[in-house]
C-alpha cells in the first residue's frame, strides 16, 4: 500500500535516479524494474560495455536506461569547472578535479548538482561515508540545517489491514548529537514521516520520564525537547520520555497523564547513533517490522545510502523512496 502511493504519484511526475555502481547485478535487476514502470528513469554510472555485459549475464533487461560513462562524458568540462568552482576554498585544481570524477559517487553526485538527474542511490558496494562525503561536500545542506541526519522508516502490516508506519532517527549519521543538532533531527524526521503518510507525534526517547532519572543524557533530551517546542510550536512533542510511556496508552495514563503524545507516538528521536541504531535492529528483528533507511535528511537534493547487503527489493523500494523525498 504505501509503495503503491508512492508509485502513483511518480507515474504523474516521473523522476531521474543515478546509480553510482552500474554493473551491479542488484542494481539492475532493480533498474530493470523501474524500467517496466515507466515512473522512474534509471541512470547507471559506468562503462556501457561493461554494463550491458554484466545486465546479460544477469539476465536483465535494461533498454530504455540511460548509461553515463565518467571516463567518456560529452559535458566533462563544464563538470569539471563546477566542481572546481565548488571546491575553491580548498584549492581543487581542473588536474584533481578530473581524477575525482572518476569514482562513480563523486560523479553521480555532480550529474545531480548539474540538474542531469533528480536523485542519487549509491553505497551497494562502498561505505556510507562514501555517499555522505560527496553530498555535503556538492549537494550541501539546505538553508536553515546544519548537519545531515538520518532516519529509518519502520513498516508493519496491521489486523485493519492498514499498514502500521513508524519513523526513528538518528539511527546512522550523528554518533552523539547536541541539543541543537536533536531538535534539526526531530524536525527532519518528522517531515520524513509525513512524506510516508504519518501525521507525526515526537517522542524524544531517555531512560527518563519527566525528571524520574537524572543524568546528562536526561538533561539533553530535557532541553532538547524544550527547545524543539519553541522552534516548531505546532509539532505534537513529548519529552524526555520512556519507551514504554510513549507507545503504551496504560502506561503513558500513569507517567504522563497529560501528554497527547504520551501513549501514540510514531517518530522516535534517540539520544545518541548507539540507542537509535540497537533500537530500529530490535523493532526490525523481534518487532516484525521491514525497516527503509537510512533515509539521509538535511540536503538539497535527495540522495540516499544503501547497506552493503542490501538484495535488489531493496535497492527498488529505497530507490522509490528516494524518489518520493524530490
Amino acid at each position: 500500500m504505501l509503495f503503491g502511493e508512492m508509485i502513483n504519484r511518480l507515474k504523474a511526475n516521473p523522476k531521474k535516479i543515478v546509480f553510482t555502481e552500474g554493473t551491479d547485478p542488484r542494481i539492475l535487476e532493480a533498474a530493470s524494474r523501474l524500467l517496466a514502470g515507466y515512473f522512474l528513469q534509471p541512470v547507471l554510472v559506468g562503462n556501457p560495455d561493461e554494463i550491458q555485459a554484466a545486465s546479460e549475464e544477469a539476465g536483465y533487461n535494461i533498454r530504455g536506461a540511460t548509461i553515463v560513462d565518467p571516463d567518456n562524458y560529452p559535458e566533462m568540462d563544464e563538470m569539471v569547472a563546477e566542481l572546481c568552482e565548488l571546491r575553491k576554498s580548498k584549492g581543487m585544481t581542473p588536474e584533481e578535479a578530473l581524477q575525482v570524477l572518476k569514482h562513480g559517487n563523486y560523479f553521480g553526485t555532480m550529474l545531480v548538482k548539474m540538474g542531469k538527474a533528480d536523485a542519487l542511490l549509491g553505497g551497494a558496494t562502498y561505505s556510507t561515508a562514501d555517499t555522505v562525503r560527496p553530498a555535503l561536500q556538492l549537494i550541501k545542506t539546505k538553508p536553515g540545517n546544519k548537519i545531515v541526519s538520518s532516519c529509518f522508516i519502520l513498516v508493519r502490516g496491521a489486523a485493519s489491514g492498514k499498514e502500521e508506519v513508524l519513523a526513528m532517527g538518528d539511527c546512522a549519521i550523528n554518533i552523539k548529537p547536541n541539543e541543537d543538532d536533536l531538535v534539526e533531527i526531530a524536525a527532519e524526521t518528522a517531515n520524513c514521516a509525513r512524506v510516508f503518510g504519518v501525521d507525526p507525534k515526537v517522542a524524544f526517547l531517555s531512560y527518563s520520564t519527566h525528571d524520574s532519572g537524572s543524568g546528562e543524557d536526561v538533561d539533553k533530551m530535557r532541553n532538547a525537547t524544550h527547545k524543539c517546542k519553541a522552534a516548531h510550536p505546532d509539532l505534537p512533542i513529548e519529552g524526555e520520555i520512556q519507551f514504554d510511556a510513549a507507545v503504551a496508552p496504560r502506561v503513558a495514563k500513569i507517567k504522563c497523564p497529560d501528554s497527547e503524545v504520551a501513549g501514540y507516538a510514531n517518530t522516535f528521536v534517540f539520544p545518541d547513533i548507539n540507542a537509535g541504531n540497537i533500537g530500529y535492529k530490535i523493532a526490525q528483528r523481534l518487532g516484525g517490522f521491514a525497516a527503509y533507511g537510512p533515509i539521509l535528511q538535511g540536503l538539497n537534493a535527495p540522495i540516499n545510502d544503501l547497506s552493503r547487503g542490501c538484495d535488489a527489493e531493496e535497492v527498488y523500494k529505497m530507490s522509490l523512496i528516494t524518489a518520493a523525498l524530490i
